[in-house]
């Protein structure tokens, strides 16, 4: 966490409007030539502030690594990728999107790539996240883990990281190892 609070929000969810498409373009390197208002609004950042990022500007620490892997190697063959993918707002925040990321082909010749978002059911974020837990504890040897603590206890590490100069994370590693 380093200098974010634990009363970092993080965990609030923006939830896709079910009738509203989010639709993007990359150059072949992946940075972002077009973003439509819906991209931006849902993201947190203007067009202008999209355009011309790596689309990984949205990416959220919890999507395995290998997701993003098969991604660029199915649309690398041509083909279309569908997935789930859970993006990271500008605001710490987070949204699920059904993604179908393809490219754009002008007389044959591959010129850029477009990816249409749409929103996600509770039911699969819960199916997809848990899947991403166990795929990113293979991947990184950690998993993330929530844990709800009372405002006494939060601003107990608070103080604690401040008075010897460490993070939160730190400190709530160090009572764990502990154990």
């Amino acid at each position: 966490m380093g200098s974010k609070s634990l009363a970092y929000t993080g965990f609030f969810e923006t939830e896709v409007p079910e009738d509203e498409f989010i639709i993007s373009r990359t150059d072949l390197k992946g940075n972002i030539t077009y973003a439509n208002d819906a991209f931006a609004e849902i993201s947190g950042y203007t067009p202008e502030e999209l355009v011309g990022h790596p689309h990984n500007i949205v990416r959220h620490p919890d999507m395995p690594r290998s997701v993003f892997q098969e991604l660029w190697e199915t649309i690398s063959q041509k083909k279309t990728w569908r997935g789930l993918v859970k993006n990271l707002r500008r605001d710490g925040g987070h949204y699920w999107v059904s993604a179908e990321v393809s490219g754009v082909y002008k007389d044959g010749e591959l010129k850029e790539y477009k990816s249409i978002r749409q929103p996600v059911s509770q039911a699969q974020k819960i199916v997809i996240q848990t899947k991403y837990d166990q795929m990113t504890l293979e991947e990184n040897k950690q998993a993330r883990a929530i844990h709800y603590l009372t405002k006494e206890n939060i601003e107990k590490i608070e103080h604690l990281a401040k008075v010897t100069d460490s993070s939160e994370d730190d400190i709530i590693n160090q009572a764990i190892e502990k154990m």
